[in-house]
């Protein structure tokens, strides 16, 4: 089983002409709900990844732990948690449930801003029993001291801990060195290495290799249209082993949710056994789908979907 650990929240989204700089105000046409929040986003693409709900109801294997407020809109994050076949495993706290107010330009690139509301209040002790779970993934939209706790946890239960580093926030040493996997775009990683005082690397490679140095097993990072890299720490020292993966070309229409569904869609196929370059192909051909949709968990592709990319190539 796959637990995912993080935020929920409900998604405020508008297209404009394009993202707005400081002081400026562009209008955009009507807005539309959406259920979102990078932790819920995961599990979503991760369960539809492994097969979603299947039609005798057998659930896929994939839990979330995410906290809400008595709102309404805690009412639509768990139905689509539901719909995926996602095991909610959602808490109801005294704040009123997160939302993201995101910008969409007719590019397809985004702007973010994240009100935490009940995400914030989401605690080490909340953690459920680690029995029969292989993977815990986690983010950085809930407070950094639940996130280690998470960590240690899954470290000593002998769970895979996957920490997507988003949105940037400096890292403890402590808590790098309990990731088996950390994955980050080009922004967060040189975040994680200005916040370890390590030296600027011009060369992605080398930026690789120091993180390595920080703690992680495998570090990896999306590049976007220029696919996905990634260094797993060596055995007996030596360079890393480095894998690239070229993107799946599409037509993007919207951007928002893609780096989510790329984290999703990597863990389910690590859960299931394949070998880390497979999984990368498999979480970018995901994350390109994802684009060619409107939203976060609307637009997140199922297995038969994927498969079917892949098949062509």
């Amino acid at each position: 089983m796959i637990l995912v650990a993080g935020s929920a929240n409900i998604d405020f989204v508008t297209q404009v002409d394009h993202i707005p700089a400081p002081g400026e105000t562009v209008l955009g046409g009507d807005y539309r709900l959406s259920p979102g929040g990078k932790g819920a986003n995961q599990a979503v693409a991760c369960a539809r990844a492994r097969g979603g709900k299947q039609p005798d109801g057998q659930a896929p294997g994939v839990l979330f732990l995410g906290a809400l407020g008595p709102d309404p809109f805690a009412a639509t994050l768990r139905e689509s948690l539901a719909a995926s076949g996602v095991t909610d495993l959602t808490l109801h706290l005294d704040r009123p449930t997160g939302a993201a107010f995101i910008s969409v330009s007719r590019a397809g690139e985004n702007a973010i801003s994240v009100a935490s509301g009940a995400n914030a209040l989401l605690a080490p002790e909340h953690l459920p029993a680690l029995d029969g779970v292989t993977h815990l993934i986690l983010q950085l939209e809930i407070p950094l001291a639940t996130v280690a706790a998470y960590a240690a946890a899954a470290r000593a239960a002998g769970v895979k801990v996957v920490l997507n580093a988003a949105p940037a926030r400096a890292l403890d040493a402590s808590l790098l060195g309990l990731i088996d996997l950390l994955v980050v775009n080009e922004g967060e990683l040189r975040q994680v290495l200005e916040a370890a005082h390590r030296p600027a690397e011009p060369e992605l490679h080398r930026q690789l290799q120091t993180a390595l140095e920080l703690g992680p097993g495998t570090v990896l990072v999306t590049l976007g249209e220029r696919g996905s890299v990634a260094a797993e720490r060596p055995q007996a020292g030596g360079e890393a082993t480095l894998t690239e993966v070229p993107s799946h070309p599409v037509q993007v229409r919207d951007t928002t949710g893609a780096g989510d569904t790329y984290v999703g869609v990597l863990v389910a196929a690590l859960s299931e056994g394949l070998a880390l370059p497979q999984a990368m192909r498999r979480a970018s051909v995901g994350a390109a789908l994802a684009c060619t949709r409107e939203g976060a968990q609307p637009s997140m592709p199922e297995r038969a979907e994927i498969e079917a990319a892949l098949s062509r190539g």
